[in-house]
């Protein structure tokens, strides 16, 4: 079993721009989009998905239409496990608080993001990987046991 991913937004959007199926950044959305990696979900980070998708200069790259990009934000919803998060630990990107509470949420979650101050800073109990590295590396296959209370 995979473990539990939070998914940045730059990998939504790079997913949804790229012109390669084959990029790793479209291997994971399509992969969220059918079903194939469990992964979580807070109002925040589908907040902030949308509003970067509808951003002008990031729409004029996807061409998606307002309609298509509430479908593909509809299908990333049904497939993801939802949480609402308390506040945790400071991310290093400060803009990116709601990541660090998500992966709070979920002993052992992974972060999947292209944020390099993000990258080189896991919280405890947790990976930080590129998108490269989730789709290449076994890291997305390994589970993290909850610490042991003895």
């Amino acid at each position: 079993m995979r473990k539990i991913a939070v998914i940045d937004t730059n990998v939504i959007v790079s997913g949804a721009i790229v012109a390669s199926d084959e990029s790793p950044a479209a291997r994971i959305l399509n992969q969220m989009l059918k079903g194939e990696i469990a992964y979580l979900m807070s109002e925040e980070l589908l907040t902030e998905y949308a509003g970067v998708l509808r951003r002008p200069r990031i729409a004029a790259l996807h061409q998606l239409p307002d309609a298509d990009i509430d479908k593909l934000l509809a299908r990333i919803v049904v497939n993801a496990i939802w949480r609402e998060p308390a506040a945790t630990e400071d991310a290093p990107d400060p803009g990116d608080g709601h990541l660090w509470c998500l992966l709070a949420s979920e002993y052992g979650s992974i972060l999947v993001t292209g944020d390099k101050p993000l990258l080189g800073n896991p919280p405890s109990g947790h990976s930080v990987v590129s998108p490269r590295s989730y789709i290449e590396s076994p890291i997305g296959d390994m589970i993290h046991e909850p610490p042991s209370l003895l």
